[in-house]
């Protein structure tokens, strides 16, 4: 089991910054991969970015060039350094961690981008 618990949401202003964390406890063995999705109001989830177990990262497209990802192993921690946002980023992000076929999910925190 991983228990997963997410911070750092909250209401900022078009183009300013935000900094997501997730702390990860349980078993971290064989922990393949961390990351986030966001779920705006009518929407489906959708993935944000991924961080392997290597370091590899992922983004999706319209996030690419204005968030990054990264993890401290040693907090079992991934983080989601997030800039230049705009009112279409305004979602509840969810941490999930893979490991062995599963998915593990946080309880989410909320994001909103408006002036």
């Amino acid at each position: 089991q991983v228990q997963l618990v997410e911070s750092g949401g909250g209401l900022v202003q078009p183009g300013g910054s935000l900094r997501l964390s997730c702390a990860a406890s349980g078993s971290m063995s064989s922990l393949r991969a961390m990351g986030w999705y966001r779920q705006a109001p009518g929407k489906q989830r959708e993935l944000v970015a991924t961080i392997t177990s290597g370091g590899s990262t992922d983004f999706a497209d319209s996030m690419k060039g204005r968030f990054t990802i990264s993890r401290d192993n040693a907090k079992n921690t991934v983080y989601l350094q997030m800039n230049s946002l705009k009112p279409e980023d305004t979602a509840v992000y969810y941490c999930y961690a893979q490991k062995r076929g599963l998915l593990y999910w946080g309880q989410g925190t909320q994001v909103t981008v408006s002036s």
